[in-house]
């Protein structure tokens, strides 16, 4: 799918493209191409003398290829989106490139290439739309951006925040059973893996903003933007780690409460065994090969015996529950 936005009193307009002549009808600051097709990119090659590379949404990039300028002006940023799912929480790989176009409203025209939907993308264009003045060039876009994504993993800890506080009443209830347990751990796995991916991501914007920094393409007011962005995801590093932090809790109550369970079935065997030892030593002497029993001697041997093995087996439950060990 390939999108062209213009700009038009201040305002962002999306306009979906499907031929090349609608293409060359308008004149955008930024095109993105989701999903694009080998047509698609045929097509930004002609009107824009630009070949998209095959690799530029390839995981298997490295670190230092990211970020990087070409000879002829093009800057070229690799960068990670969150998307928050319950299923399947994931980062999407975006590529930018930001080429030098006299044409184009501030000389510049933004291309995006990814192979999914971005939520960050959507709340751009929903600002943009509603509030004219927000973007003036490509430029902007781009910072406009990596400040919704910023947003986007606030809001995502948020939603975190609100999952830990129902699983914190949980395990702090006190009746933790093995079920419950299993449960909780589930849920904190899942948000454990999500304040990684987070924390990732912040990282990932935190990159690519300095590198808008370094490479001295902003000017004064861009630039301020950019360290505001970064004041905000500089914030956000204490909130993972609290969140780290309370999971970390979390966890190890859990962990404790599957012990103190295991220790009450590990007691009640305990508690059985030396219970019944007096009877089962009462029964061993009743069953050695003696001549002279009391069972064939005296007509009361068998009752003795079961009365001596019921009190040897209820005196020590007695003491035990004195005790309170069978509590």
């Amino acid at each position: 799918m390939l999108n062209v936005f213009t700009l038009v009193n201040g305002r962002l307009f999306q306009e979906e493209i499907e031929s090349l002549e609608d293409l060359r009808r308008f004149k955008p600051i930024w095109v993105d191409l989701d999903e694009p097709t080998v047509e698609e990119k045929q097509w930004i090659k002609q009107t824009y003398a630009l070949s998209i590379p095959d690799d530029a949404i390839d995981d298997d990039i490295e670190e230092s290829a990211r970020f990087y300028q070409e000879d002829n002006g093009e800057m070229h940023i690799r960068s990670d989106f969150l998307i928050y799912d319950d299923e399947n929480p994931r980062g999407v790989r975006v590529a930018f490139i930001l080429k030098q176009d006299d044409s184009a409203v501030g000389g510049g025209i933004l291309f995006s290439i990814h192979d999914e939907d971005v939520p960050v993308f959507r709340l751009l264009r929903m600002r943009a739309r509603r509030l004219p003045g927000l973007i003036e060039d490509s430029k902007d876009v781009l910072l406009a951006l990596f400040d919704a994504d910023a947003e986007y993993s606030a809001d995502t800890l948020e939603e975190i925040y609100d999952q830990l506080d129902t699983v914190s009443r949980r395990v702090l209830s006190g009746d933790v059973t093995d079920d419950t347990a299993g449960k909780v751990l589930s849920a904190i796995a899942r948000d454990e893996n999500m304040s990684g991916r987070i924390r990732r991501n912040v990282m990932d914007t935190r990159r690519a903003v300095s590198f808008m920094m370094r490479a001295r393409m902003l000017n004064a007011e861009q630039f301020e933007e950019a360290r505001q962005i970064l004041r905000d995801l500089d914030s956000l590093d204490s909130h993972t780690a609290f969140l780290f932090d309370k999971i970390n809790f979390l966890m190890d109550a859990t962990v404790g409460f599957i012990n103190i369970n295991q220790n009450k079935i590990i007691k009640i065997f305990s508690v059985a065994s030396v219970a019944l030892l007096p009877p089962t030593l009462i029964a061993s002497l009743y069953g050695m090969n003696f001549r002279f029993m009391p069972e064939t001697q005296w007509k009361f041997g068998y009752p003795m015996a079961l009365v001596l093995m019921a009190c040897s087996a209820i005196i020590p439950m007695l003491y035990f529950r004195k005790r309170g060990w069978l509590g």
